[in-house]
Formats: C-alpha cells, structure tokens, sequence
C-alpha cells in the first residue's frame, strides 16, 4: 500500500509522545481511493491540551479547541488534528449539549455521521472499519451509521454533506437515507445561514 508523507510526519511526532494518529473522514476515504487529499483530517487519542502540547512548535489555530480541534498550518496546508470523544444528545440541531474526551476508537465512531467517514487508518496503515464503511465506499453507498432519522435530526446540516458526498463521488443513497432526506429537507432552514452557506460553496466545483 502507498504511504501518504504528511501523516507519516505527524503520526510519528505523536508516537514519540506516546499518541496516536489516525488518518479519518474524507483523509482516509480519499486515500483508499487513490485521490489527491485535499482536507487532512486526523483523530488522536491524545486530548486537547496534549494535542497542544504536541504540537507547540507550529502556528496553531485553537478556534475550536472546546471541540478538541486543534488546526495547524504547515506547508502550505492545513492539518485538523481531533480529539477522540463522547457526545451526548443534540440540543440545537448542531451542537451536542456535552462533549467527553475519551481514548476509545469505538466510542469515537459511535458519534460520527456515515460509515464512509469512518475509517481510521492507524501510523501502521491499519483500517480499522468499525462500521463496515470500506464496503460501502467500495459499493459507492451513503450510509448513516445508525438510524438515518436520529442522524439527520441531530445535525440537519448532514443533509448537505450527503448531497455533496453524493456529488463530488457519484455515490448513491442507502434507501433508508434518502427517504429520511426527502421528509426532512425543511430542517435545513434551522441551520446557522453561513453554515449552510459554507456547505453549498463546497458543493458547487462537483455540481
């Protein structure tokens, strides 16, 4: 299997902290495709402020540090560096009321969106799949992980992110999905306008 040089880099300056790094989300999915990645989305066992630590000695951009984020600039590039965590119950539609740090791959993947942005690749290049989404992504299926009503309701903005997944791969949605879609695309109006504004300007080079 190929390698990719910047997460070698990284995975290893969180190695020798005794962390790990794991390539995730559109990183991974890209990778497994043989695509160019253009977002470097990574999650780590380590927590904020370790991550921060880790860290210290790139321009780092801590705007949503509260949501274990930590972005750095390197390269010319942004790297998203995520702590592994817990959410609770969505309040407003966006935002989980309580977010827990964990160390958990598993706990981890329980709150993510669909199975295709799901796939951790360890420093080793090691998937560990725990929603079956290598499948999907093989199949070029959009699937919730999870009942898709409880997913969409928590966050409407997936709705968006599913459309434009469906675009820029030429995927197709799991039935259960698309149903949920179609019912619930009034949901879209409770969302933030920039929100909804920054998704669409991500979907227009694929439309």
């Amino acid at each position: 299997m190929k390698k990719n040089s910047f997460f070698d880099y990284f995975a290893e300056i969180f190695c020798k902290k005794d962390h790990n790094l794991f390539m995730i989300g559109s990183a991974s999915r890209d990778f497994l495709l043989e695509r160019e990645i253009n977002d470097y989305d990574f999650v780590t066992d380590a927590f904020p402020e370790e991550s921060v630590e880790i860290l210290k000695d790139f321009k780092l951009d801590l705007s949503f540090i509260k949501y274990g984020v930590v972005k750095v600039k390197y390269e010319n590039k942004t790297f998203e560096f995520v702590s592994m965590r817990y959410e609770s119950d969505y309040s407003d539609s966006r935002h989980p009321q309580k977010i827990i740090f964990v160390r958990d791959i598993y706990t981890d993947a329980k709150r993510r969106d669909f199975t295709i942005n799901c796939i951790y690749i360890n420093k080793d290049y090691k998937i560990i799949d725990p929603y079956n989404g290598v499948k999907d992504l093989n199949n070029k299926i959009i699937r919730t992980i999870g009942d898709p009503y409880i997913r969409i309701n928590e966050d409407p903005l997936r709705i968006l992110r599913a459309e434009r997944f469906k675009k820029e791969y030429g995927f197709a949605y799991e039935i259960n999905l698309e149903k949920v879609i179609l019912q619930n695309q009034d949901l879209i109006k409770k969302l933030n306008p920039e929100k909804v504004k920054s998704e669409l300007k991500k979907m227009e080079k694929f439309i």
